[in-house]
This record gives structure tokens, C-alpha cells and sequence, in this order.
């Protein structure tokens, strides 16, 4: 089983600029299920993509009030938490403004990662308030921008770091990894990270998404019977969640390839 990559680590080379990952668009039984469910999603990138956009609609403002939660209920009496959160202010309201409506998202996730305004960017509070609650969530926020600018091995890095036993942001860290694993095609590790994420809680948001992620991954990488088990489960337990939609065409061809 994969474990965190922590600094230092270095996943497989990604492939060079402009050209498109086809992981999950084969001449098989997989990808006809991917086109079931959404006929633009034939390649690992807008999988991710569909997949992760209910991901940044909660990701800013939870972030922020986790940070408050932290830091002025357990850690405010800490000279350096406190620091380290006014440090923390801008750049993580520069993440949220990042995916407001008509905006510039790439950029202003850059400003948030490099600092402006005379304050540090999320990568500088994590090197210099690492420890600190702030340094923490500064390591998700980082990590998930990563993500969405298709810096997959820098969101490796920063999503490995960060630590939560939140019933939503471990299992979104998580899950998060695994889909920077889809991107560098490495689909066993993003296997592991998905079925990390299901682990980490059970709720109905995360839990179906990572169920529906982890079994499109098995499927790929040949294990129906994993594939069918992840399918069966969104059917039970979670029928009303968007990722139950058409799931008995998922189950049909799940159970025509074992």
C-alpha cells in the first residue's frame, strides 16, 4: 500500500506540456462506463475535473473557519499561531476569491500560493509556520491550488503534510492525492488514496465521490470485483448522491467484465 509522500519524494516524470494523459480512455469495457455517466469525460483530466468541482465550492470558506476553529479555540495562546494566522489572512482569502465567478482563477491561485500585499503566500507560511495550525491548513490550501494549476507532484507534497481528522477535510486530502496519482498515471497509488479517503469517514459527500473514484480506477486497473463491491455500495447506502446516477450501467458492466 502507498503511504504519504512527504518532502522529498518524486513521483514518476509528468508528461510534457500540451500533452494529454489518456489513462482512463481505452478501447475497453471502462471507458464506455465513463462515457455513460458523461460523454466529455473520456480522459483522466476532465474526470478529475468534474469530479472535483463540488471539491473548491466548500474547500475556501471551510478552510477558513477550520482555521479560526483551530486557531482561536485551541492555539491563540501561541505568540507564533497567532502570527502565523495574520500571515495567513490574505493568501488563503486570495485561494477562496480564486473560484468566485469571472475571475482569473489561475492567476490569483498563483498570488495565493506566492504572497502579495506585502504578506506571505501559502508555501512561504507553510516553510516558516509549519507547526502552527495555520502552517497546517496552509499545506491543504496549498496542495488543493496545486492541484487545480496541474502541478500534480506539488500536490502530492503538500496534501501528504497536511494532517486532519475531520470528517471532510481528511478524507478531501485524501482523495486529493489520489487524483494528482491519476494524473501522473500512477493508478495503484491513486487506488489506495481513494479507498484512504473512503476510511477516513463516512458522510454523504465524500464517501460516495471516493466510492465512485475508486471503483472507475479498479475497473481500469482490472479488479472488478473491487470495481462491483464500490458500485453496489453507492447503490445501497447512497442512492441520492449525484454519483448514483446510472450506477446499475456501472454495476451491468462491471459484472459483464469479471
Amino acid at each position: 500500500m502507498a503511504t504519504y509522500k512527504k518532502r522529498g519524494y518524486k513521483p514518476k516524470p509528468i508528461k510534457e506540456k500540451g500533452e494529454k494523459i489518456e489513462v482512463l480512455e481505452q478501447e475497453s469495457t471502462t471507458a464506455e462506463v465513463f462515457n455513460t455517466l458523461d460523454e466529455g469525460a473520456n480522459k483522466a483530466e476532465d474526470f478529475v475535473a468534474r469530479n472535483q468541482k463540488g471539491i473548491f465550492i466548500i474547500v475556501g470558506l471551510a478552510a477558513l473557519i477550520v482555521l479560526g476553529y483551530l486557531g482561536y479555540n485551541k492555539f491563540i495562546a501561541g505568540p507564533k499561531a497567532k502570527e502565523a494566522m495574520n500571515e495567513m489572512y490574505t493568501a488563503q482569502k486570495n485561494f477562496e476569491d480564486a473560484f468566485g465567478v469571472g475571475v482569473n482563477k489561475d492567476s490569483l491561485l498563483q498570488v495565493a500560493l506566492d504572497g502579495s500585499e506585502g504578506k506571505l503566500g501559502l508555501t512561504d507560511i507553510v516553510e516558516q509556520y509549519g507547526s502552527t495550525p495555520a502552517g497546517n491548513v496552509a499545506n491543504y490550501s496549498a496542495g488543493m491550488a496545486y492541484l487545480n494549476l496541474k502541478d500534480y507532484t506539488n500536490a502530492v507534497k503538500y496534501l501528504g503534510d497536511f494532517s486532519s481528522d475531520d470528517d471532510v477535510f481528511g478524507p478531501l486530502a485524501k482523495g486529493g492525492i489520489g487524483d494528482a496519482f491519476v494524473q501522473l498515471e500512477q493508478l495503484p497509488e491513486a487506488l489506495d488514496y481513494y479507498e484512504q479517503a473512503i476510511k477516513a469517514s463516512t458522510n454523504g459527500y465524500t464517501t460516495p465521490l471516493f466510492l465512485l473514484k475508486a471503483a472507475n480506477v479498479a475497473q481500469t486497473l482490472g479488479q472488478s470485483d473491487k470495481a462491483l463491491q464500490y458500485y453496489k455500495r453507492i447503490k445501497s447506502d447512497y442512492s441520492e448522491s449525484d454519483q448514483a446516477k446510472n450506477i446499475e450501467t456501472f454495476i451491468g458492466r462491471a459484472e459483464a467484465s469479471k
